[in-house]
């Protein structure tokens, strides 16, 4: 609930916030901008309640915390407008993060000493307006702040869905787009950020704009995967197909590597947007001898199989799970099973080792929320989340997979959350976008999605940093998705051949650098 500081009551409200701030613990200076912060129409939206401050200082990750001085709840993008005007045009700006479902993992979406904008506020005000469906079932006008799981609720309404998605559905639009926003579809249908027409953005000089590849295209492709350095989306315009009945759901267990990736890649060949004989979804992961062979993101295996595929992980300590999807409807429901068949005739699998499902198609889409009900439930949700996501080109996947999943994973034998691995097409990214892919035409996604305790996440960092400096000894051409590095080094070299760009479009869009400070690439605060 915000505060709410009525102009007549100035000094009232200043004795409030000072009296707030030794309860809170926040810095002086704000006193000063607050008591500007007042005259303007959005000072009954602003928070410093201990609560609102607590909220925005932690994220998924539950390994940063930065506190800020106040946390805006918008009702529309004016709000948001307003204050980045006013910091703009302050002779001591603050900076200024916008927050959506807060699932970062490193304080990515935190403003210390600055203000967290809660995007997710705009919500209840938006009076059913926040997804819109145009009158031709081409596109949705989806609100920056809405959740993908109701953009999929809504679109399927109609009878229509996107066709980009992420694992997991309780993410913000505008948080996935100003990252990538990846999965099973990105072979086919690229990322998300390769699947907008247009986008409202708030840049930090307080613009309000249009953009897309025909109007002020240089915001549209900065904003894209740009780590909400360049604006905050209060606006995407999603392209829309008809959405399928169901899927039929294979997975299939490899003990070699080598088998597993070249089936994965032969896989992905097929790609083409309209083309019918491609899958509508592929990924793959490790099943390891910590835990059971399902996990949190989905349960799958049949329970009468468990113990003879415990008995496979406990024999060869890695197996190699290979995940695919192909949609049906009306029309295809009777051919689907023929079409996959000869889609996964000749694949190297272990004999006996494919298991499947038939499913709806929101039900699968919405396949991680089972067990983010149950980790809830047992208090193992809000944890720490150390994190590692990678992109390794497909030249150095074998090298990585022995060096590391063979290696390091196997010698610390503490991973217990799901590790995904498995390939994308470059030529389905768009690079005029902020993104960082590597240079090969295919390369893999890897993610450690680690779940910790309190008192050993730092475990789990030591050997994500083990990793990494093993890529960087073996020369692999590594590139981290939803980064985490603390120096402008490591940015630059980051960004690599994009840095030069990435600059001038932070010269040009928020040159005062008011933005996303929690990224930490033109700051170290």
């Amino acid at each position: 609930m915000a505060v709410s500081f009525p102009i007549p009551a100035f000094f009232t409200a200043i004795f409030i916030i000072t009296r707030l701030m030794s309860i809170i613990g926040v810095s002086k200076p704000w006193i000063n901008v607050s008591s500007k912060l007042l005259t303007l129409d959005i000072a009954g939206k602003l928070s410093v309640e201990p609560s609102a401050i607590e909220s925005a200082s932690q994220d998924f990750g539950h390994i940063v915390k930065a506190i800020p001085e106040a946390v805006l709840y918008p009702s529309t993008p004016k709000d948001i407008a307003t204050l980045i005007k006013f910091s703009y045009n302050d002779s001591v700006p603050f900076r200024i993060a916008a927050k959506g479902h807060g699932h970062a993992v490193r304080g990515q979406a935190m403003a210390n000493n600055g203000v967290v904008v809660d995007m997710t506020s705009m919500k209840k005000h938006r009076n059913g307006t926040g997804i819109q469906i145009s009158s031709d079932g081409l596109y949705a006008d989806v609100g920056g702040e809405q959740l993908w799981i109701d953009v999929l609720n809504t679109t399927l309404e109609h009878g229509l869905a996107p066709v980009s998605w992420t694992d997991y559905l309780y993410l913000t639009v505008g948080g996935t787009l100003s990252n990538a926003g990846i999965s099973g579809q990105t072979f086919r249908y690229g990322p998300q950020i390769s699947n907008v027409y247009e986008m409202d953005v708030i840049t930090g000089k307080a613009d309000f704009l249009t953009c897309s590849p025909n109007k002020n295209s240089e915001l549209f492709y900065a904003v894209l995967g740009g780590l909400g350095q360049f604006g905050i989306i209060t606006r995407a315009r999603i392209p829309l197909e008809p959405a399928p009945k169901g899927v039929k759901w294979v997975r299939m267990l490899y003990s070699d590597f080598s088998a597993f990736s070249r089936d994965q890649e032969l896989l992905i060949s097929i790609n083409g947007r309209k083309d019918k004989n491609a899958l509508d979804y592929l990924e793959g992961s490790l099943l390891m001898d910590q835990g059971s062979p399902d996990n949190w993101r989905s349960s799958f295996f049949p329970s009468a199989d468990h113990p003879r595929i415990i008995s496979l992980i406990t024999k060869h300590r890695i197996i190699y799970c290979l995940e695919v999807v192909k949609h049906y409807d009306d029309q295809t429901k009777n051919t689907v099973n023929k079409e996959l068949q000869q889609l996964l005739k000749g694949l190297s699998y272990m004999p006996g080792f494919m298991f499947e499902k038939d499913v709806l198609y929101a039900e699968f889409l919405n396949r991680v929320r089972s067990g983010e009900l149950k980790l809830k439930s047992q208090g193992l949700w809000d944890v720490p989340h150390p994190w590692l996501n990678l992109f390794i080109p497909k030249s150095q996947i074998a090298d990585f997979n022995d060096g590391v999943f063979k290696g390091i994973v196997l010698e610390r034998n503490i991973t217990t959350g799901p590790v995904l691995v498995y390939p994308m097409n470059r030529k389905k990214w768009d690079d005029r976008m902020s993104a960082v892919i590597p240079d090969e035409e295919i390369f893999y996604t890897v993610g450690f999605l680690h779940s910790s305790r309190f008192d050993n996440w730092e475990a789990f960092d030591d050997q994500n940093k083990e990793i990494m400096q093993f890529c960087d000894k073996a020369g692999i051409g590594v590139k981290q998705y939803l980064p985490h590095y603390t120096t402008k080094e490591q940015w630059i070299h980051h960004f690599g051949s994009k840095w030069k760009i990435f600059q001038q479009r932070k010269d040009q869009f928020d040159p005062k650098m008011l933005l996303s400070p929690g990224q930490r690439i033109f700051n170290n605060n």
